[in-house]
């Protein structure tokens, strides 16, 4: 197993590669280069050729992007010039927020797809199966933007039992903390629950067809059981990698509902990055929310092992 988690990391190594490359891109292609974006159109050439002259952009490509490469490995990511403080210090400023929004939002989700999705699959084609999934789908296809204003009329505007917007930190406590991010989780963890639905649904009815299910169900099993046991463990890799898919999409994809309820995470600092032009930010956080997503996709890959032990490196 730590021979397989030590061949992942290194398939990953030219993924990183291929996104660090990408993510210096954003600043390189900046037009003017990142001084005019830092100083503004209306800066003289005098002032943009010095500030180029000081980040190292007036050197070629190749040498400007392994200077820079160098410097990530050694944990800098470059300063902010308008929040004045490190990127790596802006993002351990921001994260956790939207860790905390993601979390919960993945929480609801789950609350409300197994169920669903079991629910489906045990009844197919019944009108529960045909709610389910058209519940499902509507899901999908709402907006977020406009699923988070309805849930804040609700919840927030007509009946007051949450904030309408901002945010409280752990330090305030658990429950203020929770308060302020129940509505935006809820309304991440209702998209999220409605993808999540279809594909424990779709992932089960592939396996209660199966002889072991007859089997299980002729031994006299509850039919509890038999679906538990047997059916969900064995769908529990397809349904372990929607997992991991949809919390990396909550971490990376949470700007819309935390410029809506006003939450200073990840999405709030890009936003305003972009609106200031503030390209090292934005370069830094490009880099860590997909140094997320192939954290998240590995640990996803190792967990396939432990709830499905035909699947661990070197069994056959």
């Amino acid at each position: 197993m730590l021979s397989y988690i030590f061949k992942r990391i290194l398939s990953l190594i030219p993924v990183l590669l291929v996104v660090s490359c990408v993510a210096f891109l954003i600043v390189y292609m900046i037009p003017g280069g990142p001084a005019t974006a830092l100083l503004g159109m209306e800066a003289t050439p005098e002032q943009i050729h010095t500030l180029n002259a000081e980040l190292g952009f007036d050197h070629p490509f190749l040498t400007q992007y392994v200077d820079w490469f160098g410097k990530v490995l050694q944990g800098d990511w470059g300063t902010s010039y308008f929040l004045h403080q490190s990127v790596l210090e802006a993002i351990a400023e921001y994260f956790p927020p939207t860790l905390s929004l993601a979390i919960l939002a993945q929480i609801i989700a789950l609350l409300l797809a197994v169920p669903l999705g079991i629910l489906a699959a045990c009844k197919r084609g019944t009108a529960v199966d045909v709610a389910a999934v058209t519940t499902s789908l509507l899901g999908v296809a709402l907006p977020g933007f406009l699923l988070s204003m309805f849930l804040m009329l609700i919840f927030s505007v007509y009946n007051h039992w949450f904030p309408v917007a901002g945010y409280a930190s752990l330090s305030e406590g658990i429950l203020e903390h929770l308060k302020y991010l129940f509505v935006p989780a809820l309304s991440l963890g209702i998209v999220q629950a409605a993808y999540l639905t279809r594909m424990i649904r779709s992932s089960l009815l592939d396996v209660l067809h199966m002889n072991y299910i007859h089997t299980a169900r002729s031994k006299g099993l509850k039919e509890r059981t038999v679906i538990l046991r047997y059916g969900l463990k064995n769908a529990a890799p397809v349904i372990l990698t929607a997992i991991g898919q949809s919390f990396g999409s909550l971490i990376t994809g949470t700007i819309v509902t935390e410029t809506l309820f006003n939450i200073p995470g990840l999405g709030m600092l890009t936003l305003s990055s972009i609106n200031r032009r503030d390209v090292f930010v934005i370069q830094g956080v490009v880099l860590f929310v997909t140094l997320l997503y192939v954290i998240v996709n590995l640990t996803v890959d190792v967990l396939y092992g432990f709830v499905d032990p035909r699947l661990r490196p070197g069994l056959k």
